[in-house]
Parts: structure tokens; sequence; C-alpha cells
């Protein structure tokens, strides 16, 4: 990871003066740089050591993965990103976009320059799921009728996808037999959705001195797996009211405290955190089949970070 933070700069260097401020800005907020690890720890559980393609490959997830948030804080009109003002909070959408532009750009420009069209190949195919996921969320959010098999549909593309692709990028640097990156790819999907799950858990648990949950998503208007199940186990009178909530009184601190109370009285909570398991579960079993080594251990590890995250 260490080579890696200094090889990551190098990809997107320019010597037009804003596009490179506003570049360092960018990737200077390191955030938790899983994808990347999943890239090298892959590569590694199955060929001992990584490879300059193994470097490349973990570069193109980054810069995508980054290309990907920016685009994402304008679209949601954020003006945070990492404890920090997100590039359109400081130069704008028209600039925002063009950097995110840029980013993908320089992701084709990668591999293309390398001849890496194995690893550009996977990665389009992620992009074109994300956005797919992207789009059905945002469809689905205008009638709030997302039950439980468009959730795990929406989750696969938005978040699993890129994962598995980190994994399956990661085995395909180092040449890996076809068997091993299926296996990957298992492991990585069932490693996304515990990760999405374990999100959407966050936003009911108690921050601050207040000792209420931050009730985020539900303020956005977001179905996750939680309030879906409260909703179906509940009363006719009670989702009638959770959903007035949703649709009407998201900004109302009460009503939202009221909402994210009867989702946890109604089990909401528990059930999305066996389905987290479960997917934990699956991805170790898929992890279970490489020898043991230092790289499959930090993987295992890494799964048991993911689910007790709290942040």
């Amino acid at each position: 990871m260490e080579k890696f933070d200094k090889i990551f700069p190098k990809a997107f260097s320019t010597k037009v003066a804003l596009l490179d401020l506003i570049l360092r800005y960018a990737v200077k907020k390191k955030g938790k740089r899983i994808r990347p690890a999943l890239v090298l720890l892959s590569a590694k559980a199955i060929a001992g050591e990584v490879t300059e393609k193994t470097y490349r490959g973990a570069t193109l997830v980054e810069l995508m993965h980054t290309a990907t948030l920016v685009h994402d804080d304008v679209v949601d009109e954020s003006m945070i990103r990492r404890n920090r003002f997100s590039i359109n909070a400081l130069w704008k959408n028209k600039i925002a976009v063009l950097i995110g532009d840029y980013m993908l750009s320089k992701v084709l420009l990668l591999a293309v320059d390398h001849g890496d069209h194995d690893l550009l190949m996977h990665i389009s195919k992620s992009v074109q799921l994300m956005s797919e996921g992207e789009l059905l969320q945002i469809e689905k959010a205008r009638k709030l009728d997302i039950d439980e098999e468009t959730y795990n549909d929406i989750i696969s593309k938005k978040t699993a996808s890129l994962i598995s692709t980190c994994c399956l990028i990661g085995a395909s640097s180092v040449k890996a037999k076809e068997i091993e990156k299926q296996w990957f790819l298992k492991f990585g999907y069932a490693l996304g959705l515990a990760f999405q799950i374990q999100d959407d858990l966050l936003d009911y648990q108690i921050y601050g001195e207040s000792g209420k949950p931050t009730g985020i998503d539900v303020k956005e208007q977001k179905m996750t797996l939680p309030l879906i199940y409260a909703l179906k186990v509940s009363s006719k009178s009670d989702k009638k009211k959770m959903m007035k909530i949703i649709r009407n009184k998201k900004d109302d601190p009460e009503s939202i405290s009221w909402l994210m109370n009867k989702v946890l009285n109604l089990g909401g909570m528990e059930y999305a955190r066996k389905a987290m398991h479960k997917y934990e579960n699956e991805a170790l079993f898929y992890l279970d089949k490489f020898p043991e080594s230092n790289s499959k251990k930090s993987l295992f590890d890494l799964v048991k970070f993911v689910v007790k995250r709290t942040n």
C-alpha cells in the first residue's frame, strides 16, 4: 500500500495548474483504501507476490472509484466528502463534472497504453452495473416501492459489482486460473453485499450527545434493508404512518426518531444483521478455498473489519 500511494498520484499528473490543484485535493484525504487493498491482496494470495500490472489494476480501481464519488457529490448536491468540502462545493458543479470525466479518461488511457484490455473489460462492466443500480434506485425511490429483492439487485450493482471486480482484477493481474478468478469474484461479491448492509445499519447507530440515530438514509428517502423489513412486518396502521413520514416528514426530527425506533422494535436491524452475517460467511467460504498465507489472513481480517466497522 505504501508503494501504491506513491504510484497512484502519478497516474493523473498534469501541467494544467487548476487541474493539478484540484486533483491533488481530491486524493489528499484518503478513504479506507479497501478497494486497492483488495486488488493487491487477491493477487498476492494467488501468486505470492504482486506485479506492475497489479499496481496498475489497483490504480484503475481507485481512479474510477474516486471519479464516481466526484460525480455522486454533484448528483446528490453534497457539500462534504470525508469530512472536507467536496470538489463541487469549492469549485462548483461544472468543474467537478469535468474532473470526474478527466479521471475516467485516465482510467481508459492507463489500461490501453499498457495493453491491459482484460482489466479494462472488467472495470467497464462494473461501471455499467453501478450506473444501472443507481438509476434503478432513483426509479424506485420515486414510488417508494422497493422490496427486498429489488434492494438486493440495487446493492449488487451499486456496491458489490465494484468490490468483486477489485478481486477479479487482482487475480487477473497475476494470470490466475479461471477457477481462482471465479472464487475471488464470488468472494468479492459476498463481501460487497455485507459491506453495503453494514453501511445501511450504521444509519441506525446512536451518535453524539443527543443519543439518537442519524436517520440520514430515511431523510434522503433511501429504502434500506432494516426499513424494508420493518414495513413488511408492520401493522397496516403503522405502515401507513411510516410511509407518511418517509414521504412528507423527512425533515421533522421527532417523526424521524419515531420511525427509527419503530424499525428497531420491529426487528429491522436484527434482520439486516443476519443477512449481513450470511454474506460474511459466504465470503469466508470462498476465501477458504485458497492456501494459507499472510495475504489470506489479511483478507480474513478485512472481512471482519467490514462487518464490524463503525464509520
